[in-house]
Formats: C-alpha cells, structure tokens, sequence
C-alpha cells in the first residue's frame, strides 16, 4: 500500500481551485490565435504564479514572508482578469468559459486575501 502525504500547500482549498484555474486557462488559451502569443504567453505565466506563490507561502514559516507570497499570488490573480478582460473584448475567448474563468479568480482573491489577513 503506497501512502501519499500531502505538502502544507496540497491541503490548501486555494491552491487546488488555483491548479484548477492553470487548467481552464490552458483550455482558454488553446482557442487563441497563434498570432497573439504575447497574450498567451503572459495569461500561462500569470495564471501558473497564482499556485507557485500560494506554495511558496505555504512552506514559510514567517508569517511576513507567508503574507508577502499570498499578496504576490493575488497579485497574478488580479493580473489574470485583466488578461481576461482583454481577451473577451478582443474576441479571442469564449464568454461562456470567460465567466467560469473570472468566477473561480475572484474565489481565489477573496481567499487570498483572507489569508494574508490571517497570517498577518
């Protein structure tokens, strides 16, 4: 029998809706057009910050520094919708998947935020 122990941050509701948002992103960027890649490139990067910061701050052990990678994680998030945002008036994404995009990154901010207040 294999035993799987979870890291601090595995356990964290905001880092698995976070790996989940990495996920829609990709299934967002997919129907971009090759032409855009500067927008592509910036959405997986900002997106793919979200979980890595949220990780980073769940191995700390200063509290400072836990606050400071959960600021950077919503940060990223906030930076997404503005990605977001761009896309949908450019056409580039479906409305349908935008909504479910921008739903689970205000989920993510508000909890980041509870977070940073917390560990403050």
């Amino acid at each position: 029998m294999t035993v799987h122990i979870l890291l601090d941050h595995e356990k964290l509701d905001v880092y698995n809706i976070s790996v989940e948002f990495v996920v829609l992103a990709d299934e967002l960027i997919s129907s971009i057009p090759r032409g855009k890649g500067y927008i592509i490139d910036q959405l997986q990067r900002a997106a793919l910050s979200i979980s890595l910061n949220i990780a980073e701050g769940a191995g700390e052990f200063s509290f400072e520094e836990k606050v400071r990678f959960y600021r950077i994680a919503k940060r990223s998030a906030t930076e997404c919708v503005a990605i977001l945002n761009i896309c949908l008036k450019l056409n580039l994404i479906d409305s349908e998947k935008y909504l479910l995009a921008r739903e689970l990154i205000l989920r993510l901010v508000s909890m980041l935020i509870k977070m940073a207040k917390r560990s403050g």
